[in-house]
């Protein structure tokens, strides 16, 4: 008999943390055990779950996560994610329960004096805590066990890549999208015909569109808005820039070495863990956009390079931060609470 698992988010969004919930549950449930997940894109979720045998519970806030854990008669293991999820856990798993916190931010938990406080009452029923990263681990609170993320394998693209950049990613101030537009405007890749290719929404979408008619480069961007499904964008781009300078891992990096596509990242953060750990690995200081500009040029100029580096990044992809590593490495920590 498998072990009985809930996984709880307090949102109901579809961004990275959820992303990895959802792939965590299916796993899981692939492999024998009971899962049922709470909170999560109600779009998305209830179906992807059904077809699995996993039970889905809304739960996009703490009143409604609580309700939604309390209504659970049997757990063995509650897997929660973020802060939020961390108190819903504490308060409302039934006693007995292996409660186990992923850490998915290089940050404490709390966002103000008062959270941190109740965040910290919480953390003292923890069981274990995950950490995403070896970077998020020594930027967290308390003592965690590092598995990282894993994606599945992707299939090779199987039309040609376009002269395209990409760059994936929710647009926030913490994620440097701008970075990315002055790196653009000094890079001479335009003048070959190549365009920027920006997936993603978030609260600085305005002000980067803005940006890019200052920078008089927008004629050469592309803002795509939210794209709930990027695989094509991975096989039909030739680079993706991941500039983020606290990256806890970086799923869409992940995603991108899977396809083999090639990644130009900041030196900093998760992108050491992934990007770093591969052959001929090309990185950048991060906020630099002339360094951004020149690598960027040089990729975009050598198919060749292009071509060995992405199935390097394959390769690493493959080696380290598989679906079936991380399922396992999971599941071996939560069999050792019980």
């Amino acid at each position: 008999m498998g072990l009985r698992i809930v996984h709880v988010v307090c949102s109901a969004a579809f961004a990275g943390v959820e992303r990895y919930v959802l792939g965590a549950a299916l796993q899981q449930a692939a492999r024998g055990h009971r899962v049922t997940v709470i909170g999560g894109d109600p779009g998305v979720f209830p179906a992807a779950l059904a077809a699995r045998g996993i039970g889905w519970l809304p739960g996009a806030g703490v009143a409604e996560a609580g309700r939604a854990l309390r209504r659970i008669p049997h757990m063995d293991v509650v897997n929660s994610h973020m802060t939020d999820a961390d108190v819903v856990a504490a308060v409302a798993a039934r006693r007995g329960a292996a409660l186990v916190s992923t850490r998915h931010f290089a940050a404490p938990r709390g966002s103000s004096r008062s959270r941190r406080a109740v965040a910290r009452a919480a953390s003292r029923r923890l069981s274990a805590q995950i950490a995403i990263s070896h970077y998020v681990a020594a930027h967290v609170e308390g003592d965690s066990e590092v598995i990282h993320t894993g994606v599945e394998e992707a299939e090779p693209a199987r039309g040609p890549r376009g002269r395209t950049v990409l760059v994936a990613q929710r647009l926030e101030p913490e994620k440097h999208t701008a970075d990315v537009l002055h790196g653009w405007r000094r890079a001479t890749a335009r003048a070959a015909g190549w365009r920027l290719q920006i997936a993603g929404d978030g609260s600085e979408r305005g002000s980067l569109e803005r940006l890019a008619r200052e920078l008089g480069v927008a004629g050469t961007v592309d803002f795509l808005g939210f794209v709930r499904d990027v695989s094509a964008l991975y096989d039909r781009s030739s680079l993706l820039v991941a500039p983020t300078a606290r990256e806890g891992l970086g799923l869409s990096v992940i995603e991108a070495m899977a396809h083999a596509l090639p990644v130009l990242a900041s030196d900093a953060g998760g992108h050491r863990e992934t990007v770093g750990g591969a052959q001929g690995a090309e990185l950048f200081r991060p906020g630099d956009a002339d360094a951004l500009a020149a690598r960027l040029d040089a990729l975009v100029a050598d198919d060749a390079r292009r071509a060995a580096y992405g199935e390097a990044l394959r390769a690493r992809q493959r080696a380290a931060f598989s679906v079936g590593r991380q399922t396992e490495h999971t599941l071996e920590l939560y069999e050792r609470l019980g």
